[in-house]
């Protein structure tokens, strides 16, 4: 990418896609387009590509994704599946028409299957079944990634996808019933302070394993890719280090200051057992993180406490 290639960042008011904006602004480049949802609904297919046939974007980051925890997962399957299918197969295939130098699609971690070998490398996918939970979910985002292999291998196009692993950082959703685990317990332990409980519950039994990547690392990555990377085989974004959900949530409690005890409902799921990433591509490529596990905590808590929407959210 030219500093003023046109690029456009489809989902630029999430987590991921205002990081990439950050992460892109920070690097020079002054050409970015974007557009709020209210602005241009990516579902309406006409209306995305009445978009691309104006504006011609040369290089695309698509970010935008209707995204949730367990219990938004689960109990919103065919909403999950729908939204995020019919976004990113307009965008995908617009861009596509309209000639654009290079996509960069971004998927999730639970792409892999429910008990993959771990670390999970990229050739994983699609080997066994996927974790139910979150499965319409991740046949989306497999759908996504299929359509930009397919794309290069049939017209030649320079179509790339990135799999991150769990993120977290400014911007996140910290709805009480549709956020990720780590947000959802930053909102979970401050309001226990604020309300001096003695206690907080949280769902399983503590015991899976979680690896989380700061979304400004991510950005970067992102960014790294664009300029550096062609293939049809997605890249694992990650740490290449895990931690249990019980050693997740004392650390939480510990930056939000809750000194309260910490329960467990064991009668609530606990999802895919352990899901590690294989970095070890993207380390060949020449990146590698640089956010520690608890350095993020505090940067994203002091996010939450700058957010005034956070209760809403």
């Amino acid at each position: 990418m030219e500093k003023d290639s046109k690029i456009y960042v489809a989902g630029h008011k999430g987590m991921v896609g205002s990081a990439i904006v950050r992460e892109l602004e920070q690097q020079g480049y002054n050409n970015i387009i974007t557009r709020t949802h209210s602005e241009l609904d990516l579902r309406r297919q006409q209306d995305v590509e009445a978009f691309f046939e104006k504006e011609k974007p040369e290089y695309v980051f698509l970010a935008a994704a209707k995204v949730g925890g367990i219990m938004a997962n689960n109990n919103h399957l065919a909403d999950f599946m729908y939204d995020n299918m019919i976004l990113e197969m307009n965008v995908i295939h617009s861009a596509w028409q309209n000639g654009c130098n290079k996509l960069e699609f971004l998927g999730s971690s639970c792409i892999y299957p429910r008990l993959a070998p771990q670390p999970m490398k990229e050739d994983c996918l699609l080997t066994s079944a996927l974790e139910k939970t979150n499965e319409a979910y991740a046949l989306a985002k497999i759908s996504g990634l299929k359509y930009c292999e397919y794309l290069n291998k049939q017209y030649g196009t320079d179509y790339i996808s990135v799999m991150p692993t769990n993120l977290y950082g400014p911007n996140d959703n910290y709805h009480p019933e549709h956020s990720h685990v780590l947000p959802a317990l930053i909102r979970r332990f401050h309001e226990a302070n604020e309300n001096n409980l003695d206690s907080v519950t949280c769902w399983g039994d503590g015991s899976p394993l979680r690896e989380f990547l700061y979304v400004d690392d991510l950005a970067n990555l992102c960014v790294f890719l664009m300029n550096n990377y062609s293939g049809d085989e997605t890249v694992n974004a990650g740490t290449g280090k895990e931690i249990s959900i019980k050693d997740l949530t004392t650390l939480v409690a510990e930056v939000v200051g809750y000194k309260g005890k910490i329960l467990w409902d064991e009668t609530k799921p606990n999802g895919t057992p352990r899901k590690l990433l294989d970095v070890s591509k993207a380390q060949r490529l020449g990146w590698k993180y640089t956010t520690e596990l608890k350095d993020g905590i505090r940067l994203t808590y002091q996010d939450f406490l700058n957010n005034p929407h956070r209760v809403e959210r």
